[in-house]
């Protein structure tokens, strides 16, 4: 059984910095890419942040890009969300996730396992 356990959320000023973690278990953690993906109150899920099984390859999305840093430490079983110049329009529930593949923009893969989410809220 995969369990994702997000951490590090909570309430920060605009402008201020948050570095999300993501903790796995239940399989190897090095063979999959994993991401990051946030909900906004009525809005949909939006994809944030992704990152292969290695680390070697990112993407980001247009949005949040040049503010954000992905990366993992398999060692660790974690991944991790370096988030700076938070605006409020950036407060959501952040969500890791890990792909059924090694690399995030494999052809046919799947988000397989999701966490329970982490609260980020950006004041003005």
């Amino acid at each position: 059984q995969v369990q994702l356990v997000e951490s590090g959320g909570g309430l920060v000023q605009a402008g201020g910095s948050l570095r999300l973690s993501c903790t796995a278990s239940g399989r190897t953690f090095s063979n999959y890419a994993m991401g990051w993906f946030r909900q906004a109150p009525g809005n949909e899920r939006e994809f944030v942040a992704a990152i292969s099984w290695s680390g070697g390859s990112t993407h980001y999305a247009g949005s949040m890009k040049g503010r954000l840093t992905i990366s993992r430490d398999n060692a660790k079983n974690t991944v991790y969300l370096q988030m700076s110049g938070l605006k409020p329009e950036d407060t959501a529930v952040y969500y890791c996730a890990q792909f059924a593949t090694s690399l995030y923009y494999m052809a046919g893969t799947e988000l397989k396992y999701w966490g329970q989410g982490t609260q980020v809220t950006v004041s003005s």
